[in-house]
């Protein structure tokens, strides 16, 4: 199953694979040279069947529990100043998503949509200090009585061009739904409440809409 966002991305590249094979199998008369560059063309393909690819999750609904929005290694936990929305301290928790991860974006938590914004900006590497303040970038908070307030930032990366955001102010999130993509390499900062309680360790795999980032006491 392939996310909508790269339907039009595996079309093209399909028509310039088919495209490629035939090229050189006409023009390429060294026989090991065509069939390196044959697998060669077929694995860039398979590549980009898998950056798009959606697999089914099963998220367990619990109002006192946030999932992570992503698949991913676990980069950051620390107290830090949330100046965007909040202007308070809060627990950052970052995840950093590898080009061959699973790049769906998924609502941490369910609830009301208070805040959704698009920040344009630059394209330092995702782990860049600065990435989450400079980089191009999309804010969302959802909230609920739970769990109280959970804002998630997705933040380019160097590779990545394009965020998708679906989150609308003022509609309901359901937890562990789509909520965007980030198309070829980022990192999705999760800001929770001082007293959530943190379930992750640093540099620990984590799958979107399924591995519990924190729960409330």
């Amino acid at each position: 199953m392939f996310h909508k966002e790269g339907h039009k991305i595996i079309f093209i590249t399909l028509v310039i694979v088919v495209g490629s094979f035939f090229l050189v199998d006409e023009f390429v008369t060294i026989e090991w040279l065509r069939k390196g560059l044959m697998l060669s063309i077929l694995a860039f393909f398979i590549l980009i069947l898998q950056f798009f690819r959606n697999p089914k999750r099963h998220t367990q609904q619990n109002e006192k529990q946030a999932v992570s929005p992503v698949d991913g290694k676990v980069v950051v936990i620390e107290e830090v100043m949330e100046n965007e929305v909040f202007k308070d301290k809060r627990i950052q928790v970052s995840v950093f998503m590898s080009p061959i991860n699973v790049h769906v974006t998924r609502y941490p938590i369910g609830g009301n949509i208070s805040y959704s914004k698009y920040h344009p900006g630059k394209y330092l590497v995702a782990w860049h200090p600065k990435a989450s303040e400079e980089n191009e970038r999309t804010t969302v908070v959802v909230e609920n009585q739970g769990f109280g307030k959970v804002l998630y930032r997705q933040i380019a990366g160097a590779l990545a061009k394009r965020i998708v955001n679906y989150a609308n102010v003022n509609t309901k999130a359901t937890q562990g739904e789509d909520s965007g993509f980030i198309k070829f390499g980022s990192r999705v900062d999760l800001f929770l409440p001082l007293d959530a309680d943190i379930k992750v360790t640093l540099n620990q795999k984590v799958k979107g809409g399924e591995s519990i980032i924190a729960e409330m006491k």
